[in-house]
C-alpha cells in the first residue's frame, strides 16, 4: 500500500493512479488496483443528482469514507473536505479531526491555493495529511460563474504556479490540478517538488484521477472532454436488467439450479 513518503517519492516517475469510490462494494473491487482512492464530494452529482457538489455535508462524506475504508483496506484513501467545512483554521482542524477520528482515511483534500495555504498549514502542523486542489475548483463554481478552464494565459498560469508553491510550502504532500490547459499544468508540475495529480490537465502531471462512474460509463448525463470511458457500464447493466425481467416474466428464472 502507498504511503505519504512513497507518494512523494513518485514525483517524476511512473504516473500515480487515482480513482474515486463512494461505497464498500466498489472500493473492494478497486482495492489494491490503484495507488489511491479519493472519496470525492463528486458523489453529490454522480449519485445524488445534484447540480454541484456544494450541498454535500461532512456527515455524508464521513459515512461514505467509512464504507470505502472498509472495502479498500490495502489502498491509500483520501476524503474530500466538503464545502464550508474549512473556512477558517479552527473549523478546518475540528472537521478534519472528525474525519481522522471517525474513519481510517489517510488524508483529506482541500480546495484552494494561496488563499487556503494557512488552512493547510494548520492541518499539517496538527498531524493531518493534506492533498491540495487548484485550478478549476468545483466548490467555487457559483462564485466563479461556472466551470471555467484555467491557465489560458500567462498571467493565470503564473497565478496557478504561485498557488501550487503555496500549497506545497504549507505542507501538502501532493496536489490535484483540475481543468487546466496542458502546457500550464506541465509548468505547474515542474515548479514544485510534490506530485501533481491531473484531471483534465493533460498528460504531463505526475498522475491522473477520474470519477469511477465517468470512467466506467455509468454516468450518462454528459461526458466531460477529459474523460475516457473504459467500459459501457450503463448499457451493460441495462441489458442485464432487461434479461432478468424477461426471465422472470417467462418463468425461466428461477430454474432448477436456483431452487432449494
Amino acid at each position: 500500500m502507498r504511503t505519504i513518503t512513497s507518494i512523494k517519492n513518485a514525483k517524476g516517475g511512473v504516473p500515480l493512479t487515482v480513482i474515486t469510490a463512494y461505497d464498500s462494494l466498489f472500493a473492494s473491487i478497486f482495492n489494491g488496483k490503484t495507488d489511491m482512492i479519493l472519496v470525492g464530494d463528486s458523489l453529490n452529482m454522480s449519485f445524488n443528482s445534484k447540480l454541484d457538489t456544494l450541498s454535500a455535508t461532512l456527515d455524508i462524506m464521513i459515512y461514505h469514507t467509512k464504507a470505502v475504508c472498509l472495502g479498500a483496506p490495502d489502498t491509500f484513501v483520501i476524503c474530500d473536505m466538503p464545502f464550508s467545512t474549512y473556512t477558517d483554521e479552527k473549523m478546518a482542524l475540528k472537521n478534519a479531526s472528525r474525519v481522522y477520528q471517525e474513519t481510517t482515511a489517510h488524508a483529506v483534500k482541500i480546495e484552494g491555493g494561496s488563499e487556503r495555504a494557512h488552512i493547510i498549514k494548520s492541518l499539517t502542523q496538527n498531524s493531518i495529511a493534506v492533498v491540495g486542489h487548484i485550478g478549476l475548483m468545483p466548490q467555487f463554481v457559483r462564485s466563479e460563474g461556472g466551470y471555467k478552464i484555467r491557465g489560458k494565459d500567462e498571467q493565470d498560469t503564473l497565478r496557478l504556479i504561485e498557488d501550487a508553491k503555496a500549497v506545497e510550502a504549507a505542507g501538502a504532500f501532493c496536489v490535484v490540478i483540475e481543468g487546466v490547459k496542458a502546457e500550464a499544468a506541465k509548468r505547474i508540475s515542474e515548479s514544485i517538488s510534490i506530485p501533481t495529480i491531473g484531471i483534465g490537465a493533460g498528460s504531463d502531471t505526475d498522475g491522473q484521477v477520474l470519477v469511477w462512474s465517468d470512467m466506467l460509463g455509468f454516468f450518462q448525463k454528459f461526458q466531460p472532454k477529459f474523460v475516457k470511458r473504459y467500459l459501457d457500464g450503463a448499457n451493460l447493466v441495462t441489458d442485464a436488467v432487461d434479461h432478468y425481467v424477461s426471465d422472470v416474466q417467462t418463468r425461466k428464472f428461477p430454474a432448477t439450479e436456483h431452487t432449494y
